[in-house]
């Protein structure tokens, strides 16, 4: 008898969340975050949000799968693989998601991205820190947008008040130019999280760059080279995300141990990556794991 596609896919997921017994593997190699030792590779949650940045039917597909229990396996995966810090957004959602998964006796580490309520909502800052996160950090998003409108006092403040709460203080951003900017002020922080490629170019500098407006996201294949250049004049650790491209080089093993290794030899030895999980129908965490274990070099 046929299977039908629903018990297809449940059977790939069974398969690709599945964990060896017993002993997890050694730790990662790691750096140093204030007194915190963090994993070179950090596992994202946008695919839990459904934040794919292409199709809106892949979005839905990857929120649709999402559900609490399936983020606590990712994140007990991610551990069993030698992951030991997770890096999340401000949602309601997500705070629950993460006391189920700290209830069910779950320790990996944790640092936030100050995005969606606590943008207005600053009080949140003190809130958040009571759970004592390795750090808050503002949301990349925003800084762009209060970059490009003159309103980085508004930023400043917030990273003050990140640094009154006790956390690590971050700074988020797609511009490498933000990270001069912040260089040249020596603002209070202590890491940056820096985005491989600049989403947030508005419509005017894309024509003005391209010469007509492309259809959704833009992946500029030297806006990495733009970014890894702050990344490395910088002496503050750096958080890179979106080193695969949202996925895009991702497709193939050879594109996607091309994309670690550049990202490694281009970073300094004191950063680390953050890399969204979608294990749904391979074991994703498993495969960049150990690509970071082999190209980063042994455990710390």
């Amino acid at each position: 008898m046929l299977r039908s596609r629903r018990s297809v896919l449940q059977a790939a997921t069974g398969l690709a969340l599945e964990w060896a017994k017993g002993a997890g593997t050694p730790l990662l190699p790691t750096v140093r975050l204030g007194k915190y030792e963090i994993t070179r590779l950090i596992v994202g949650s946008n695919p839990f949000n459904g934040y794919c940045y292409a199709l809106a039917s892949l979005s839905e597909h990857m929120r649709e799968w999402s559900t609490p229990e399936n983020v606590c396996k990712v994140l007990r995966r991610s551990q069993e693989a030698g992951i030991n810090t997770f890096q999340f957004s401000y949602r309601e959602r997500a705070m629950a998601e993460l006391k189920r998964y700290q209830d069910e006796g779950g320790d990996i580490q944790w640092m936030l991205l100050g995005g969606g309520p606590m943008k207005d909502r600053p009080e949140l800052i003190a809130q958040v820190a009571k759970l004592r996160p390795v750090g808050i950090v503002h949301h990349g998003g925003v800084t762009d947008e209060r970059f490009r409108n003159g309103e980085m006092h508004k930023v400043e403040e917030f990273l003050k008040r990140v640094r009154d709460s006790g956390v690590l203080v971050g700074l988020s951003t797609h511009r490498p130019e933000v990270v001069e900017y912040a260089e040249e002020k020596n603002w209070d922080l202590d890491y940056y999280m820096t985005c491989f490629y600049q989403f947030s170019r508005t419509e005017d500098e894309l024509r003005k760059m391209l010469g007509e407006l492309p259809l959704g996201y833009v992946f500029l294949e030297k806006d990495p080279e733009r970014m890894v250049r702050v990344i490395r004049q910088t002496k503050r650790p750096c958080l890179a995300f979106k080193i695969l491209a949202a996925g895009r080089l991702a497709e193939t093993p050879e594109k996607l141990e091309k994309a670690f290794r550049f990202a490694f030899d281009n970073i300094k030895p004191t950063d680390a990556v953050i890399v969204g999980m979608y294990p749904r129908f391979k074991d994703e965490v498993g495969e960049n794991a150990e690509l970071v274990r082999r190209i980063a070099g042994r455990p710390s």
